[in-house]
Order: C-alpha cells, then sequence, then structure tokens
C-alpha cells in the first residue's frame, strides 16, 4: 500500500507509453498497442502482447492503435489502455495517483479535454498536461527556467514538435504529423513501387531500425526482408540495402527539416543567436534515424546534438516536472 497516492508521469505516445514514477524513475515502457474483442469489446491484450498481434488476429479481434498522429482517435481503448497501464504501475493503491501527461504542442482544446477526461476515467485523482517539447527539453537536462533561447526537436511516433524554449515556455513551435510512422509509411511504399512487394508496418520498422538512413553511408548496409509477392500473392524474400532506405525515407525527412527551417524563420533575433551558440537538441525515437542528425545540421549550418536518452527524454521531464506539482497545486488553490 502506498502512502497519499503516486505522482506519475505518462508520456503518452503514438507508438509507445512510458510511465515514470516518482522516486523510482521509469517503471514501464510498452508499446500503444490494444486488442479488443469485437463482439464482446472486451480487451484481451495491452502492450507488448497486443504489438505481437498486430497484423495477425482472426476477424472478430482487432489489434489497433488508439492515438494516431500525437491525438487520441479511439477515445474508449485509450481510456481502457490508460486504466490498465495505471494498474500495472500502481497495483491496487488506496488512493488515486495525481498524473502528468505529454501532449503534442498544437493540440486543440477539444484534444487537451479527452486525454485529461480519459486519464480521470482511468483513476487519476488529478491531470496535468505539459507540452512535449518542454518535457524533452527538461528531459534532456536542459535548463529551461534561463532567459536563452534553446531549440528542441523532438520526433516520436506519430507526430514531430519542433520548439524554441526560453524562460520556462515555447516562444515559437510547431507541430507536424510527420514522425516515426510516416518513415515506416514511406518504406511500405517505396518496397510495393521499386518490388511489387507488400510488407507490414513491423517489417517496415525493422528495416528503418537495421538499415534505414537519410544520410549517406559510407559503407552500403543490406538486410533480407519477406513480403507478400503482389504478382504471385506468394510470399517472398528479397535483399534491401541501405541506399535504397536513403531514397526511401528522404522525402518525410526533408519535411521535418523545413519544419525546422520555418521555426527559424520566425524566431527572434537575440533567441536564434542563442540557438546557433548552443546548437540543436534532436530527442525522441525518431531522431535516431541514421544520419537525421547530419542531414539537419547540413542543411541549418546549426551544431545538432541527439539528447543522451532520447527515447526516454519525454518521459524523463515529465517525471522531473513532478516535482512542480505541489507549487502547481498550490498557485489553483490561491
Amino acid at each position: 500500500m502506498f502512502g497519499l497516492g503516486q505522482d506519475i508521469g505518462i508520456d503518452l505516445g503514438t507508438a509507445t507509453v512510458i510511465a515514470y514514477v516518482k522516486g523510482k524513475g521509469i517503471v514501464l515502457r510498452e508499446p500503444s498497442v490494444v486488442a479488443v474483442d469485437n463482439n464482446t469489446s472486451n480487451v484481451l491484450a495491452v502492450g507488448k502482447e497486443a504489438r505481437r498481434m498486430l497484423g495477425r488476429t482472426p476477424g472478430n479481434i482487432v489489434a489497433t492503435r488508439p492515438l494516431r498522429e500525437g491525438v487520441i482517435s479511439n477515445y474508449t481503448v485509450t481510456e481502457k489502455m490508460l486504466k490498465y497501464f495505471i494498474n500495472k504501475v500502481c497495483g491496487k493503491f488506496m488512493f488515486s495517483p495525481r498524473i502528468m501527461i505529454c501532449i503534442p504542442s498544437q493540440v486543440t482544446e477539444v484534444e487537451k479535454k479527452a486525454v485529461i477526461d480519459a486519464a480521470s476515467q482511468a483513476g487519476a485523482r488529478k491531470v496535468y498536461l505539459i507540452e512535449e517539447p518542454i518535457a524533452a527539453a527538461i528531459g534532456a537536462g536542459i535548463d529551461i527556467s534561463k532567459p536563452c533561447g534553446n531549440m528542441v526537436v523532438d520526433i516520436g511516433g506519430g507526430t514531430t514538435d519542433i520548439a524554441v524554449i526560453s524562460l520556462g515556455g515555447s516562444v515559437v513551435s510547431n507541430s507536424l504529423k510527420v514522425a516515426g510512422d510516416k518513415f515506416d509509411e514511406a518504406i511500405v511504399k517505396y518496397i510495393k513501387r521499386k518490388y511489387n512487394i507488400i510488407i507490414g508496418e513491423r517489417t517496415a520498422e525493422e528495416l528503418k531500425v537495421n538499415i534505414g538512413c537519410v544520410f549517406p553511408k559510407v559503407q552500403d548496409s543490406e538486410m533480407e526482408m519477406r513480403g507478400r509477392d503482389l504478382s504471385t500473392g506468394l510470399p517472398k524474400t528479397i535483399k534491401v540495402y541501405s541506399s535504397e532506405m536513403l531514397e526511401a525515407l528522404m522525402e518525410p525527412a526533408l519535411m521535418i527539416v523545413d519544419a525546422v527551417h520555418s521555426v527559424l524563420e520566425k524566431t527572434p533575433p537575440e533567441l536564434a543567436a542563442d540557438i546557433s551558440d548552443r546548437g540543436i537538441y534532436m530527442t525522441g525515437g525518431g531522431c535516431l534515424v541514421d544520419g537525421l542528425d547530419k542531414l539537419l545540421q547540413e542543411k541549418t549550418g546549426i551544431n545538432v546534438m541527439i539528447a543522451q536518452d532520447a527515447v526516454s527524454c519525454v518521459a524523463l521531464g515529465t517525471g522531473k516536472a513532478l516535482d512542480n506539482l505541489d507549487s502547481l497545486d498550490a498557485k489553483s488553490r490561491r
């Protein structure tokens, strides 16, 4: 049994949910996938187990990702998923936890309300929201309270959030729906166009992680993959090279670079000077695509650094922001 209920920070990602408990660190990291039985609408599996079912389920069972492009696309399933994860983190708690959840920087009031409602229904005593780039900056170890500009590019599964942060808030920000998932989609399209073979999301992701790149490599790497040949309808194995991945991933990568450009154009000159001194920080799982930092550095002429634990940055930042909850509560009481 716990004392006065825990404080939990949740990075509610399109691809992964990461939970941070105050005093314990990161305690949960699971894919945001839920398997539901359509006949009874019961949840059969959540997280890793459900991810194994993606694309492999009988007709009445559907494995879905309830979050698309950083926002809730299926409210009831998201609520069930949150409930499952909160219970998993807290065990059977006496008091409901206070929860801080990360959201993309450009979400609407309706989307914010959906997140708050889902978390409250799932058992949270009080729900706080924090913008992803701010959480990412805190998680990357940047002191955001100082009056100097820091630029963070957070590339998740569903959205890329770009923000210039100063004095604890974002001065200029942009959120675009091009991120890890769009990279996977680009690979699926490319393989279909070039080889007339259809592959699933998971195979595309494996290709992206193992040989994907957006900047020419010194040595071409290769990987075997299996898919369904569209002309015969039978499974077929082919070899794919990283130079082909470069071709496939270039378009979404350049869209991210353009968005960073447009944020830099809107940045006040004093802050822009700070950024060219301090560099651009990249966080999120999507920034680990090979060469993305080099591409951004080449196109902007600004030094680009990948944060230490890029995948967990947002969750760590949300967790660190939990320390200020009491002062937030005191403010709202005033």
